[in-house]
């Protein structure tokens, strides 16, 4: 099985525990970081968030198919032929991307909390407003950051485990602090062009599952990605949000 992460976020954002219980249920677990986060490559120079938001094109040094031949190279380090593959809101537009566009590398696709196009299910403000805050400087800072930002974005009807939040911030700040590149990563995504039209000709086994609740990628995304995959199944879950700990929610 191989997990894709979202938006900034570093591999060890999926917990553990998570790739634990995946592992006991017998599947071989891969999590990597995609570029521009963690340990993987930078890239350089930031782009404006005006420009992010209304000239994407203009400014993005790549796209989220290019992020899915980054996870096809995953495969490939691995000698893995292919994988059930499992996204998280941009995690899983690269993972619908990779079964678009690498058919044969997916056992079956898991999108969660995605959206087929940056234009269905856009966000909030309050949530656009969290992910634009001014960049931590100092490993303190980005513990509380991680916090803060799913104070706003995460589940209301759920627990939130600010401790383990605060441990993976300041991990993550040791590991490869770069506000820029979560920057790069939001101009891939809205300058990616639709995946619908695509997602029609994916045959895989496909389980799309979004919160009710969720202000940072509407539920109309994973509405729209369950409507476009043949035989899809959608499962929501009521007071859901953008969830911390793996995507997985505390429950």
């Amino acid at each position: 099985m191989l997990l894709v992460m979202g938006l900034g976020m570093q591999m060890p954002f999926w917990h553990d525990d998570l790739c634990a219980a995946f592992a006991s249920a017998g599947f071989a677990v891969a999590r990597f970081d995609n570029r521009d986060v963690g340990e993987s490559t930078h890239l350089r120079g930031t782009p404006s968030l005006p420009a992010v938001m209304t000239v994407p094109q203009a400014v993005a040094r790549y796209r989220i198919s290019d992020m899915a031949a980054d996870a096809a190279a995953v495969l490939d380090a691995l000698g893995w032929a292919s994988a059930h593959v499992l996204g998280t809101s941009m995690g899983g537009m690269i993972a619908q991307a990779l079964a678009i566009e690498h058919p044969a590398r997916v056992r079956s696709l898991t999108s969660v909390m995605s959206t087929p196009s940056p234009r269905v299910g856009r966000p909030t403000l309050g949530a656009a407003g969290a992910l634009a805050a001014r960049p931590a400087r100092t490993a303190d800072e980005a513990a509380e950051r991680v916090v803060a930002t799913f104070r706003v974005i995460g589940s209301p009807g759920y627990p939130l485990d600010e401790d383990w939040l605060r441990r993976y911030g300041r991990l993550a700040f040791a590991r490869g602090h770069d506000p820029g590149g979560a920057r790069r990563q939001l101009a891939a995504i809205n300058a990616s062009p639709s995946r619908v039209a695509g997602l029609r000709g994916v045959r895989v086994p496909t389980l799309v599952v979004h919160g009710e609740a969720d202000p940072l990628v509407r539920p109309s995304g994973g509405r729209a990605t369950a409507a476009a995959v043949p035989g899809a199944r959608l499962m929501t879950f009521p007071a859901w949000g953008t969830t911390s700990r793996a995507g997985c929610g505390r429950r």
